[in-house]
């Protein structure tokens, strides 16, 4: 399914981002930290759930499935 954002991943550091099947009643994540290559690309993000502070590297594509994320809390 598309997404109807399109993200520029550098601007994704600190945005927050909402799990659309949470778990472990993790649902509200921040993104913490940016992983580029030597040209500045952006390839992973990585993702902090707020209610347990743990962390989880993913590809930033995966953001854009708007059926596993939602941008912002909700």
């Amino acid at each position: 399914m598309s997404n109807p954002h399109r993200l520029n991943p550098r601007k994704l550091l600190l945005s927050k981002w909402t799990a659309c099947q949470p778990q472990n009643r993790e649902k509200h994540f921040l993104v913490s930290e940016l992983f580029c290559d030597e040209e500045g690309t952006v390839l992973q993000v990585e993702l902090q759930a707020v209610l347990t502070r743990r962390s989880q590297r993913l590809d930033w594509q995966t953001l854009q499935d708007s059926e596993r994320w939602q941008m912002g809390w909700r």
